[in-house]
C-alpha cells in the first residue's frame, strides 16, 4: 500500500484507498487526457497511441469498466498520464506496480482475446473419457496484458474417465499439455461417431498436494473475497465487494495480528503461519465464541448498516444491538470453564511450535 501512496503522492496514478473495480461517467468523458499523457511514457506508448488513433476509447462509457452505483468514495485505480518525470526516481518494485497499473488500464480498450476450442468425448467399454484442446488464435488484450503461462502453451488438454459426463464437461482443467497446431487441425476433422483404433491405456499415478500457506498477499485477497464462503444468497450479496476490512484496513489488520504474536510473518517468503498463543486464541474462540469465526456475521453486521443508511433502523438501535453481543458473548466466554474440553487441543497446538505463549518477565 505504501508503494501504490507513493505513486498517488507523485501524481502518477489516482487516489489510492478504494474497493472499487470501475470507472465514473464523468472520468469516462475525460479519459483521453490519460491516454494521451501515457504517450510519453516509453513502455506504453505504442499501446496509447494505437487506441487513441483507433477511437477505442469512445465507447468507455457504454462497456462494463463505467457504473456510477458501483463507486462508494472514488473510481478504480488508474494512471493519470502526469507525473512522468518522477517515474525515474522511483524504487524497481514502485516502476513495476506503475507498468502492471498501466497495462491493466489499457486492457480495457484493447478486443478480446480469441481462443480455438475442442472438446472430445471417447467411450471406451461403456467408460467415458474427455479430452480438451485450445489454441489462441487472436491476442486482443493479452498484446498489452501479455500472455499467461497456459494460455501462452499452443494448446491445453485434459483426458479423463468420469461416471458424471454433465458435470465434468463444465469443469476447468489443472493440468496442462502441450499440443501442436497440426494436432488440433487434425482434431478438427474428427466426426461424430466415429471409430478410431485403440493403441494403449496408460494409468498415471501421483500424489494430491496439500494447500499451499498463505502469503501477506494470498491472505488480504482472501479478507475482500470472504463472502464467498457464505451458503445464505442474501448475505452473500451483502457482503460482495467488502468481505473482511476495506482495501485501506486490511494489510493494517494482518499488521496488527502479527504485532500482537497471533500470526508470524516470515520477511523473506511473505508466508502467514499461526502462532501457537494464535491457535489458542482460535480454540477459545471456536468453544465459546464460534459465531465471531463465521463471515455470516460480518455480513448480518453490514446488513444492519444498510438498515441504518436505507432509514429502517436508528444508528443508537444498530448501536445497542452491537453492544449486547458483544457484552454478551464477552461474559459468556468469561463465565464458562472450557479448559478440560480445550486441554487437547492446546496439547495437539503445542507439538508443532519451539516458541512459548508469554514471554516470562
Amino acid at each position: 500500500m505504501k508503494v501504490i501512496q507513493e505513486l498517488y503522492e507523485k501524481k502518477l496514478v489516482t487516489y489510492p484507498r478504494t474497493d472499487a473495480r470501475v470507472l465514473s461517467s464523468a472520468v469516462a468523458k475525460e479519459i483521453s487526457k490519460n491516454l494521451s499523457g501515457l504517450q510519453r511514457f516509453a513502455p506504453m506508448a505504442a499501446f496509447a497511441k494505437e487506441i487513441l488513433e483507433g477511437g477505442w476509447a469512445k465507447g468507455i462509457a457504454k462497456t462494463r469498466y463505467v457504473n456510477d452505483k458501483q463507486i462508494t468514495d472514488h473510481y478504480a485505480i488508474i494512471p493519470t498520464g502526469q507525473g512522468l518525470g518522477a517515474y525515474s526516481s522511483l524504487s524497481e518494485t514502485a516502476q513495476k506496480i506503475y507498468q502492471l497499473i498501466c497495462r491493466r488500464f489499457l486492457s480495457i480498450f484493447y478486443p478480446p482475446a480469441v481462443y480455438q476450442k475442442i472438446a472430445l468425448e471417447i467411450v471406451v467399454g461403456g467408460e467415458h473419457f474427455f479430452a480438451s484442446y485450445r489454441i489462441l488464435l487472436e491476442e486482443g488484450y493479452y498484446k498489452v496484458a501479455g500472455v499467461p503461462k497456459e494460455a501462452a502453451k499452443t494448446a491445453a488438454a485434459r483426458t479423463k474417465k468420469t461416471a458424471n459426463a454433465k458435470k465434468d464437461e463444465t469443469e476447468e482443467s489443472s493440468e496442462m499439455a502441450e499440443a501442436s497446431p497440426a494436432l488440433v487441425q487434425a482434431l478438427s476433422r474428427l466426426k461424430k461417431g466415429q471409430v478410431l483404433p485403440l493403441q494403449q491405456f496408460v494409468i498415471k499415478e501421483g500424489e494430491t498436494s496439500p494447500p499451499k500457506r498463505y502469503n501477506s498477499g494470498s491472505m488480504i485477497l482472501a479478507m475482500e473475497n470472504a463472502g464467498q464462503l457464505i451458503e445464505d444468497e442474501e448475505l452473500r450479496a451483502q457482503i460482495k465487494g467488502s468481505g473482511i476490512g476495506t482495501s485501506a484496513t486490511r494489510a493494517d489488520i494482518l499488521k496488527k495480528l502479527v504485532n500482537i504474536r497471533y500470526l508470524e510473518l516470515n520477511k523473506k517468503t511473505q508466508v502467514v503461519t499461526p502462532t501457537l498463543l494464535g491457535e489458542l486464541v482460535f480454540e477459545v474462540v471456536q468453544v465459546s465464541m464460534k459465531q465471531l469465526l463465521n463471515p455470516e456475521l460480518t455480513a448480518s453486521w453490514e446488513k444492519g448498516l444498510t438498515y441504518v443508511a436505507e432509514g429502517s433502523i436508528t444508528p443508537t438501535e444498530y448501536m445497542q444491538k452491537l453492544e449486547r453481543f458483544v457484552a454478551g458473548r464477552t461474559v459468556q466466554a468469561g463465565s464458562q470453564n472450557h479448559s478440560y474440553a480445550l486441554k487437547p487441543f492446546f496439547d495437539k497446538a503445542a507439538k508443532y511450535h519451539k516458541e512459548p505463549v508469554f514471554e516470562e518477565k
